[in-house]
């Protein structure tokens, strides 16, 4: 049921995002008195099909979901008549056809723009960016963090979650190394400290590593050990795990805390463990094999153990961690276009420190990745879901803005060349082009699916 759901989010995730892109192109050339002749969401054979208005274009829906295309009236594709070559995408001046192939990637900024305005006006929570252990001998130490500080700004931005300041610490890392940083600890006045990470890159922090690797970790509600959810046939429910079972001990060890028994679970994959369980007002011993799991983390090739079970929402009030991100709808438009416009400058800076090979394109992901990601954060909520819809459209407009023949950066790197030589590029000279471009695309496509997979098999 996890992968038809993620396919399904990914199918919904990439819909929605070609068609964006899509209508940007489709948009813009009907305002330019461009013919449109086709608008299509997916390649291959048409599932649906229908042709509206008085140009008659043929609006497509096809079986295969990943991508789309907007097809033009356009000499070099076909005979044109004669009292419609006014209206032919070759025959535009070069600002219009500049116009309408900007138009693709712009609509995906401005779709980032209001995914992000949503989930502002909406609320997204997280966990407040209070320090809990520090490590004596790490980057945070020696920066002047200590527990109990709570992280208020960053470069003079206020942080009201840990997602903000993390997204702040990974653009330092590939700039200039160094972070600005207001604290605020009880009873004492807020104070600045330079968080140094000249040194560090952003592989350093992948696989879910970076307070371990500034030497800090988020503070955290003590959530008891009583199991929630149990998931059907999966390993906890084969051991005999039920909802409301208060979890006292595992191979004889007590614990406290929902914390102990996860980081214990994770550590012994395919291990019976042997659980000592309150259940009403009797007390059993239960045997579960936690199942192994590809691990995102640590070190390559590694597995962790899972039980398939949840815990128990805590009934006392959280408010004391956790924070809801949300603001007035003028508000949220200006933080939603900062955001998009942040976001966007540090995926370009994480694609060139690729590029250079200063970072690992390990950190490239592919559809099987992506799909991942749309599950996962669907099934979190809306907000989660919107979150990862406008970076992806972020992603998407940047890579369609690359100088790849095919791309719609391609295309505009044809329109420089004929404005500076002051005639378009020739037939020669764009197939050439395009053989190169499918090239590229074909080694990037494989690249992604390799991490992909060996995300997955490790």
């Amino acid at each position: 049921m996890s992968v038809v759901s993620s396919i399904l989010w990914f199918i919904v995730a990439i819909g929605v995002l070609v068609a964006v892109h899509e209508f940007g192109h489709f948009w813009v050339a009907r305002r330019l008195g461009v013919k449109v002749l086709r608008f299509s969401l997916g390649f291959g054979r048409s599932l649906w099909r229908r042709k509206v208005g008085a140009d008659q274009t043929e609006y497509v829906i096809a079986v295969i979901p990943l991508g789309g295309y907007v097809k033009m009236l356009d000499e070099n594709e076909g005979e044109v008549a004669e009292h419609e070559r006014h209206r032919a995408f070759n025959n535009q001046p070069l600002s219009k056809r500049i116009a309408i192939v900007v138009a693709g990637p712009a609509f995906n900024f401005l779709f980032a723009i209001f995914a992000y305005w949503l989930t502002f006006i909406i609320g997204i929570g997280g966990l407040k960016p209070i320090i809990g252990e520090v490590d004596a001998d790490g980057i945070a130490a020696a920066s002047g963090l200590a527990a109990e500080q709570q992280i208020v700004a960053v470069d003079g931005r206020s942080t009201r979650t840990w997602q903000s300041v993390v997204e702040s610490i990974i653009g330092a890392t590939l700039k200039d190394g160094t972070l600005m940083l207001e604290v605020e600890a009880p009873g004492a006045a807020r104070r600045t400290v330079m968080l140094d990470l000249q040194g560090l890159g952003v592989d350093e922090f992948s696989r879910g590593r970076l307070f371990e690797s500034l030497g800090l970790a988020p503070k955290r509600p003590v959530i008891a050990p009583v199991i929630g959810e149990v998931e059907a046939n999966g390993p906890a429910h084969r051991g005999g795990l039920q909802s409301g079972d208060r979890v006292l001990a595992l191979d004889g060890k007590a614990l406290d805390s929902w914390r102990e028994f996860v980081n214990y679970i994770r550590a012994h994959p395919e291990q019976s463990v042997e659980m000592q369980v309150q259940r009403g007002g009797a007390k059993l011993s239960l045997v579960v094999r936690p199942a192994a799991v590809s691990s995102n983390e640590g070190t390559e090739g590694a597995s962790h153990g899972r039980i398939g079970a949840g815990v128990t929402p805590p009934e006392t009030e959280q408010g004391d961690y956790y924070a809801t991100v949300r603001y007035a709808p003028w508000t949220a438009l200006s933080k939603a276009a900062l955001k998009t416009w942040d976001m966007s400058i540090l995926t370009l800076r994480m694609l060139w420190k690729m590029v250079t090979l200063e970072i690992s394109v390990k950190h490239l992901s592919g559809p099987i990745s992506i799909a991942q990601y749309a599950g996962f954060s669907a099934e979190i909520g809306v907000t989660r879901f919107l979150d990862f819809l406008a970076i992806v459209s972020i992603s998407l407009g940047i890579l369609n803005l690359l100088p790849i023949p095919i791309l719609d950066g391609g295309h505009l790197l044809y329109y420089l060349i004929e404005s500076v030589i002051g005639r378009p590029v020739s037939e020669e000279a764009q197939f050439l082009g395009q053989r190169l471009g499918i090239a590229m695309l074909v080694g990037l496509m494989g690249l992604a699916f390799y991490n992909d997979l060996a995300r997955i098999f490790g």
